[in-house]
């Protein structure tokens, strides 16, 4: 039905998919967690704050669980050298994602101010350290990956986990960090009431202004950043052999598809103008609105850098010929069109279940539902 070439640009899309999907579902979650020792001044509101997400934060994972075995099917060779070269990355992510079903289910099992302290702390640094994470990756994604690639396609990684925290790669960390706290806020403001939905309107102000602060200089250094570009004739729809190909690495490169392409402005364009709607509309009380407007800032952002970067998966800062792209390191056409067919069946899936859930678990929660419930509130 499909040919390769068209094959290979639908995974991406739906790598695509899947990344923002995790980001604007389960990041709200995440960023409720990194606003928790903030926005709940006593035990009670911050128990309102976690049950906030306590009935959704496991179903956003499916997003996370999905965009990872998309990568596996789709791009192995981008995958193998994902976990290869991020092993120690991920680990700590994994460790800290691990905090936050524990945070979630012990936190109320004792009434002492300590026990319960702890947890929130553990809840804190398991939505904080993923946010942090995650952007961290990005941004190295952009500076590129000291890996290369032998004749027979082992993978070689040639850097540090120290070398991961690069000045670029922890502002695209802080970015990451700043644009889910805002979406945690914006979900807030919509789940709770009074002192705490007031302190989410402040905190909406604060970390729609960092987000495209800290978005503007990003996309200022970028230009400074050297970029990935295939010099040599590449066929879209040859069997992936990542060697075959000569590649050029300058600064300004990452900006050649808004040159070749100028409509792609929109998207980062799109960044901006979704911040400050969200700002606007969280002003104005338009909460639900507010909550789609950052969930959108954040797409923009994501989109920006994927526009950036292709066709390049992952660009190797040494050996620059060796780097991953859409067109040469997936898996062959038999499997990405049986994976395509499994994706159009059960992505819907995913995505009308998980709107149900948020529809019928829309109500908001308040100080007298967690002391009328005592016995099931976290």
């Amino acid at each position: 039905m499909f040919d390769y070439e068209t094959l290979r640009c639908i995974w991406w899309l739906f790598l695509g998919v899947l990344l923002i999907g995790f980001a604007v579902t389960g990041g709200f979650d995440l960023g409720t967690a990194i606003l928790l020792p903030f926005l709940g001044k006593t035990d009670t509101e911050r128990r309102v704050i976690i049950n906030s997400v306590g009935a959704t934060w496991e179903g956003n994972q499916v997003w996370f669980v999905t965009a990872g075995g998309a990568l596996f099917a789709a791009w192995p060779m981008a995958y193998a050298v994902a976990f290869s070269g991020f092993y120690l990355a991920l680990l700590l992510t994994l460790f800290a994602l691990m905090m936050r079903p524990l945070g979630f289910d012990y936190r109320s099992k004792l009434p002492s101010e300590k026990w319960r302290g702890n947890w929130d702390k553990a809840l804190f640094v398991g939505g904080f350290v993923p946010a942090l994470i995650f952007g961290v990756a990005f941004g190295n994604l952009l500076k590129g990956v000291p890996f290369h690639l032998d004749n027979d396609m082992r993978i070689f990684y040639d850097g540090s986990f120290w070398g991961l925290l690069n000045p670029f790669a922890l502002l695209s960390g802080l970015l990451s960090v700043s644009m889910l706290a805002l979406h945690g806020a914006t979900y807030l403001q919509v789940k709770t009431e009074g002192d705490i939905q007031q302190r989410c309107q402040k905190a909406v102000l604060i970390l729609a202004i960092v987000t495209l602060v800290i978005f503007a200089l990003a996309g200022f250094w970028i230009t400074h950043i050297e970029g990935y570009k295939i010099t040599s004739t590449l066929l879209h729809d040859a069997p992936s052999n990542p060697l075959n190909k000569v590649v050029e690495k300058s600064a300004g490169l990452w900006l050649a598809n808004y040159q070749q392409q100028p409509l792609l402005i929109v998207i980062p364009s799109l960044g901006f103008m979704m911040g400050v709607l969200t700002i606007l509309l969280s002003k104005q009380q338009y909460l639900k609105s507010a909550f789609i407007s950052s969930g959108l800032t954040i797409t923009a952002i994501i989109l920006t850098a994927g526009v950036s970067m292709f066709p390049f998966l992952i660009p190797a800062s040494q050996s620059i010929n060796h780097s991953l792209t859409v067109w040469d390191a997936s898996s062959s056409h038999t499997t990405l069109i049986i994976m395509f067919w499994v994706t159009v069946v059960f992505l819907p899936i995913i995505i009308v279940y998980t709107s149900w859930v948020f529809r019928v678990l829309s109500g908001k929660i308040t100080l007298a539902h967690i002391q009328n419930n005592d016995h099931t509130a976290y």
